[in-house]
C-alpha cells in the first residue's frame, strides 16, 4: 500500500499559464513559493524558500487562470512529483512538481482573509463576522459555522 499526497501554502511567483491539449482538455500551470524560517548556524533565523511546479487540469485549470495570479497566496493539495531535466550546461536538476488535485484562494485580490474552494463546485468563502469570530459559509446551502468562542474552549 502506498500514499503519496501534499498540502502546500505559498505565494505565487508567476501568473498561470492556461493551454488546451489538442483533445480539448484545460491544463494550467504556475509556480508558488512556500516560506520557511530556519536558524542558522549562528542562531540567526533564515528564511529558505521551496518552490513547487503546480498543474491542474479541467475546470480547476480555467478556474486558476481566471483568478489567480502573481503574489497571490493559495493552498494547494494534490500530488507530489520529482521532474527530471537537463540544464543548458548538460547538468541534471530536479523540479518538486504537485499535480492538483484541490485549491484554495486565500485572501482576494484586495487581500482581505476570504477564501475560495475550487473543489467539487462549491465555494466556500472564510470571512471575520462583525464580532470578530471566524466564521465559515457555504455558498449554495448557506450554512454559517462560528468557530469556538474563548468560553468554548475546555483549558
Amino acid at each position: 500500500m502506498s500514499f503519496n499526497k501534499i498540502i502546500a501554502i505559498g505565494n505565487l511567483g508567476r501568473d498561470p499559464e492556461l493551454r488546451y491539449t489538442p483533445q480539448g482538455d484545460a491544463v494550467c500551470d504556475f509556480s508558488i513559493a512556500v516560506n520557511d524560517r530556519k536558524r542558522d548556524k549562528s542562531g540567526e533565523f533564515q528564511d529558505v524558500t521551496t518552490w513547487f511546479k503546480v498543474t491542474f487540469w479541467g475546470k480547476q485549470a480555467e478556474t486558476a487562470s481566471k483568478y489567480l495570479t502573481k503574489g497571490r497566496s493559495v493552498y494547494v493539495e494534490g500530488r507530489l512529483q520529482v521532474e527530471e531535466w537537463t540544464d543548458r550546461d548538460g547538468k541534471n536538476r530536479f523540479t518538486l512538481a504537485i499535480r492538483g488535485s484541490d485549491m484554495q484562494f486565500i485572501g482576494d485580490q484586495r487581500g482581505d482573509d476570504s477564501t475560495y474552494n475550487s473543489s467539487g463546485g462549491t465555494n466556500e468563502f472564510n470571512d471575520r463576522d462583525a464580532s470578530g469570530s471566524d466564521s465559515t459559509e457555504s455558498v449554495g446551502t448557506q450554512e454559517v459555522v462560528d468557530s469556538p468562542g474563548d468560553d468554548d474552549i475546555p483549558f
